[in-house]
């Protein structure tokens, strides 16, 4: 949104987490990502090969390039849904990021200038974790200072136009997958994993000074935590959901499973079970195919394209199954539809002098999925 756009005076946020535009990038993005801490350049060795693996290059974000003529596809899809959004509501709609251009920081300056006075303001990480949307709301308030009133909505795990946007990319996937194989194809839902830390109850304790080594239980520091982190259970209560709306066409609770994805490569433990060894679990029971689906995830990237489509394919491969996977939601309608609810549901108003919002309104509950 330019300034030279009719002042608006209230204005619609997307936060995103951020992407590298090109390789050599990838050791100032990290940084960004581990709050200053530097990382060990064989993981950033890693990172730039696995970025590289799904089209990522040297030229400015491989804008006018083959592999990826619109740049990174994380950065390419959230700015198109933030464009497909204002277009749905008529309303002006910002996108910031918290780890790469544009950052939050430039943004809500942007919106300063623009004339804004208040923000409802969401995260396009469904699921409510200190990990995410903790770290995003920090980033946001220290942005923002008095600038401009600010709703947050801390999660919409729970919007049925979320589940229904899965449900629809997930069924044609199923189907074809079973008809391909003429059997009946296990759903292995996924969600990014987290340190165990984030998600226990702690004491607090103070945070590492900027430029400090990596810690030995983790690449990121998160803030003190008092009580258990909400993610995970989110995350299978979206599971859950898109289950209960695929129900119509056949599925049943005996058909899907859960696992956690894309656990750090330095650190301490994160949560379980991870997608390799379910697939093992899968192929040892005798299924010679899955598909998978990330319910954390509104776009291609790094996560789906590498974590996905090369290494867990195959793995799976390895294991004499075949992977498959539902597309992504990328530019879905019914996505758009969803992030339009849940902007008008559940919100918090940010006290700006406060380190931590209030309680929101209770939401709409669904019941936990018992599943492992």
């Amino acid at each position: 949104m330019s300034a030279e756009s009719t002042s608006p005076r209230s204005a619609i946020l997307l936060l995103a987490h951020g992407t590298p535009d090109k390789l050599s990038e990838m050791a100032e993005y990290l940084q960004r990502v581990t709050g200053g801490r530097p990382m060990p350049q064989e993981i950033i060795e890693e990172l730039q090969h696995r970025y590289a693996l799904i089209g990522l290059t040297e030229t400015k974000a491989g804008f006018g390039d083959d592999r990826l003529p619109v740049g990174p596809p994380l950065t390419h899809w959230t700015l198109l849904q933030a464009r497909m959004l204002g277009e749905l509501i008529g309303q002006p709609v910002y996108v910031g990021m918290r780890n790469w251009h544009p950052y939050i920081a430039d943004v809500v300056a942007q919106m300063r200038a623009d004339g804004v006075k208040h923000a409802r303001v969401l995260c396009l990480a469904p699921q409510n974790s200190r990990t995410s949307t903790g770290l995003y709301r920090r980033a946001l308030m220290a942005a923002v200072g008095d600038s401009f009133s600010v709703d947050f909505i801390s999660g919409w795990a729970d919007e049925p136009l979320l589940a229904q946007a899965f449900a629809e990319r997930m069924w044609a996937a199923w189907a074809e997958a079973c008809a391909t194989t003429e059997s009946r194809v296990p759903i292995l839902f996924t969600a990014h994993a987290v340190p165990c830390r984030t998600i226990m109850s702690s004491i607090p304790t103070p945070a590492p000074p900027p430029g400090a080594p990596v810690p030995a239980d983790g690449m990121q520091h998160y803030g003190t935590a008092q009580k258990p982190d909400p993610y995970p259970v989110e995350c299978k209560q979206t599971a859950a959901a898109i289950a209960a709306a695929l129900r119509p066409v056949g599925l049943t609770d005996d058909d899907w499973f859960f696992a956690f994805q894309s656990q750090g490569i330095a650190g301490a433990p994160w949560i379980g079970p991870t997608v390799p060894d379910t697939l093992k679990a899968l192929a040892d029971a005798g299924h010679k195919a899955v598909v998978l689906q990330p319910v954390g995830f509104l776009c291609d990237h790094v996560e789906i394209l590498y974590d996905i489509d090369i290494d867990f394919k195959q793995q799976a491969a390895a294991l004499g199954m075949q992977l498959s996977r539902a597309e992504s939601l990328n530019a879905s309608p019914t996505l758009i539809r969803a992030i339009d609810s849940a902007l008008h549901r559940h919100s918090t108003r940010l006290d700006p002098n406060a380190t931590e919002p209030a309680p929101p309104r209770p939401a709409h509950t669904r019941p936990a999925d018992t599943k492992a």
